[in-house]
């Protein structure tokens, strides 16, 4: 299908993009003019709680959820928005036992804190993970965008990505986070704005209009939410979206670089606490908007799926063909829609280059001019950060190029952090709440999850991604390939159990092996070293608050019981 811009669409985009810019530069000559780390990456904890919240989602939605969510409603249902409800569970456990530890320590790096709790070799290998679980993410991040500009426009993918991948790194280098975090705001109304665009031109196609929407995605197949079979094999059902979805939330807002550097641009706990509240109805508004607009998609072709028709070839292009079909018809509108998955790749984007530079420089470049005992001045400190938010930039952009060929956008998003996020979560998790996990039994479990998640991913045979069925009845062609599997699960049980599990539970799988091998591993060395017991100093600040209150009870008590001793010596001491 073929198709120009209007100059509308041009002065959208073009509004759009130098706006961004713009706040970069704005920030750079401005106040501080990121002259210092503190500001640079933590704004100077000068942040608004409304800001950050907004930032908070918009870092977390990207193009991936634009296109691959929708996709996925469009071709298997609503069951995936159960994902969203999983962070329910997950935000109040991050505010209350995972939060509060890194506020306590105002760590610049997450893994700051896995050094201090464990030693240097756990914190250079998850920060090792922690940067590869990143570059990964957001090579299939710049990766979905190009798709909507390849259809809508005919910008080949290169250029796209080019395209998309310098101009973030452009203010988010020369403008540090807080220049991040205020185009996120811009960005998170641009993309509310650019949904409600595609359901008000979708509503309008579809005789019937908004109710109708819902009546024909329910005859079609697409309306159910509780699937409540126990069968981890089944792609997509209530244990595996709920609970996987709570194992993402914590991992990603609990001990991940990007959120946890954000949280520490504000004054308090209490204001990064009300944040991240508030950035979970924010995140399941937005949420809920991307899987009706899936809906909305499907109610307009269910009579004639473009893919089966052979008009696109992936569902993952499904928004960017409607945006073209149905509303390059309202001058402005096309525009619209291509700034909206523009906002929603900068937003994310940007906060991973802020993150990864800060990553590089707390450590491995502080860490290597301690050892020389030099240190670094504040403009040296700011003007290397810079320089690795543009090499970082330039890695990711790299990998983006090789993300295009392994499956749905959102299942490999998803698959590709799975890798880290189960075996970091489960690292951290086993710093925070238990006393006995030490480096040699946290490293094995964390060594040993990671070799696993990659087998069970990478190392088993491909199967194609099941799909519900269409209609097809408008279609002017005759269609052979219209076949469907609708159980959406993989019924080839000659494969390796493993090999079939959702993807829902990598992550989950992750961080219980972490958990397991990491404690039994330190369990046993924690019994069989003599000196261990005696010569280790817990620092309570190092735990999540139960454990830390526990440790300071246990610890007080032990001083009195000191003092009563000492007490008690000098009495008899005097007495002889």
């Amino acid at each position: 299908m073929s198709f120009t811009l209007s100059w509308p669409d041009y002065i959208v985009m073009g509004i759009v993009l130098v706006i961004s810019s713009g706040i970069g530069i704005y920030y750079r000559f401005t106040g501080g003019r990121q002259k210092t780390a503190e500001e640079y990456y933590s704004a100077n904890r000068s942040m608004s709680v409304g800001p950050l919240a907004i930032a908070l989602t918009v870092s977390f939605m990207s193009a991936i959820s634009f296109l691959g969510v929708s996709a996925e409603i469009y071709t298997r249902g609503t069951q995936f928005t159960m994902w969203y409800a999983g962070f329910a569970f997950g935000t109040p456990i991050v505010a209350y036992f995972y939060l509060p530890v890194f506020w306590e320590l105002q760590t610049k790096s997450v893994t700051e804190y896995l050094e201090k709790r464990f030693g240097p070799t756990c914190r250079r290998m998850a920060s090792v993970a922690n940067a590869l679980q990143l570059i990964l993410y957001t090579g299939v991040v710049l990766y979905a965008p190009s798709l909507a500009l390849e259809a809508t426009t005919g910008l080949s993918r290169t250029l796209s990505i080019l395209l998309i991948g310098i101009i973030c790194t452009f203010y988010s280098t020369i403008g540090g986070i807080k220049a991040v975090l205020i185009t996120d705001v811009f960005q998170g109304i641009l993309m509310f704005a650019a949904l409600i665009g595609i359901i008000g031109v979708a509503v309008y196609e579809v005789d019937g209009g908004f109710f109708n929407v819902w009546t024909i995605s329910d005859k079609g197949q697409r309306i159910e939410f509780f699937d409540f079979r126990i069968d981890p094999t089944i792609r997509h059902n209530f244990w595996g979206l709920t609970f996987g979805g709570a194992i993402v939330c914590i991992s990603f807002y609990g001990t991940s670089q990007i959120q946890v550097q954000r949280f520490l641009t504000v004054k308090s706990l209490k204001e990064a606490r009300l944040a991240l509240f508030l950035n979970w109805p924010l995140l399941m508004g937005l949420g809920f908007l991307i899987s009706f607009t899936g809906l909305a998609l499907y109610a307009v072709y269910s009579k004639c799926d473009p893919v089966s028709s052979g008009e696109i070839d992936s569902y993952d292009k499904i928004m960017p063909y409607f945006a073209v079909d149905k509303m390059s018809k309202f001058p402005g509108l096309m525009g619209l829609f291509i700034a909206g998955i523009f906002s929603a790749s900068l937003s994310t984007i940007s906060a991973v280059l802020n993150s990864l530079s800060a990553v590089i420089l707390e450590d491995y470049i502080k860490p290597f001019y301690k050892k020389k005992d030099k240190t670094l001045s504040d403009a040296k400190v700011t003007l290397l950060g810079k320089f690795f938010a543009i090499t970082s930039g330039m890695i990711c952009l790299g990998v983006s190029f090789i993300v295009g060929n392994f499956g749905s956008l959102i299942e490999a998003a998803i698959a590709f952090s799975a890798v880290f996020t189960g075996p970091l979560l489960g690292t951290f998790t086993l710093g925070m709440f238990t006393e006995t996990a030490n480096e040699i039994g946290t490293l094995i479990g964390f060594l040993s999850s990671i070799l696993f998640m990659f087998w069970i991913i990478f190392g088993g045979p491909g199967f194609p991604l099941p799909q519900l069925p269409f209609n097809n009845e408008d279609c002017n062609i005759t269609l052979t390939n219209n076949s469907t599997i609708l159980d959406l699960k993989l019924e080839n049980s000659s494969t390796f159990f493993l090999y079939r599990i959702s993807y829902m539970w990598y992550a989950p799988l992750g961080t219980t092996l972490t958990l397991i091998i990491g404690w039994v591993f330190s369990l046993i060395i924690y019994k069989i070293s003599a000196t261990q017991n005696s010569s280790t100093k817990i620092d309570p600040k190092l735990f999540t608050p139960f454990v830390a209150n526990r440790i300071r009870k246990r610890l007080n008590k032990n001083n009195k019981t000191s003092q009563v001793f000492v007490l008690e010596s000098n009495n008899s001491l005097q007495m002889t």
